[in-house]
């Protein structure tokens, strides 16, 4: 994101960068070769919000700190989720980069306005929260993560 687009929707840096796959334990050793050593682990998320229906999904995650950024793996276990219609859509790869922000709720709801699109919600507690946004076309349609955590 260009310095005005960053200045535009009010985002910091990005901390994330995020890949889907479809085997976490196959694809593990050609990451890890890139980024170092990943902590895995599993992520239930019943009652998510994708495409603005409910849906329980079981994510697989490994997450690697290379500097300042955060590299993540995603295997689906179960469910439905945006990660299975990219490995349809694209096979594996890039699926998304995540901002963290103060107030997701807020800060979605100005992104919708400027064409975003909220395709995945889910508020773990009252200061924890994450959402996956597609962008709009003139920024290719791409996903953004929001994450609010203190």
């Amino acid at each position: 994101m260009t310095d005005a687009i960053a200045a535009r929707y009010g985002l910091g840096p990005i901390d994330q960068v995020s890949y889907v796959v479809s085997d976490l334990e196959r694809a593990l050793p050609r990451y890890e070769a890139l980024f170092g050593p990943f902590r895995v682990g599993e992520a239930p998320m019943p009652g998510c919000t994708i495409r603005g229906s409910e849906a329980d999904c079981v994510l697989k995650v490994a997450v690697s700190e290379s500097g300042p950024l955060q590299v993540e793996l995603i295997q689906v276990l179960e469910g439905e989720t945006t990660h299975s219609e990219h490995l349809r859509a694209h096979g594996e790869g890039l699926h998304h980069v995540r901002f963290r922000v103060d107030s997701l709720d807020a800060k979605r709801a100005e992104l919708e306005a400027e064409g975003f699109e909220t395709v995945l919600y889910k508020r773990f507690g009252p200061t924890i929260a994450v959402a996956y946004l597609e962008t709009p076309a003139e920024l290719g349609g791409s996903v953004i993560e929001l994450l609010e955590m203190p």
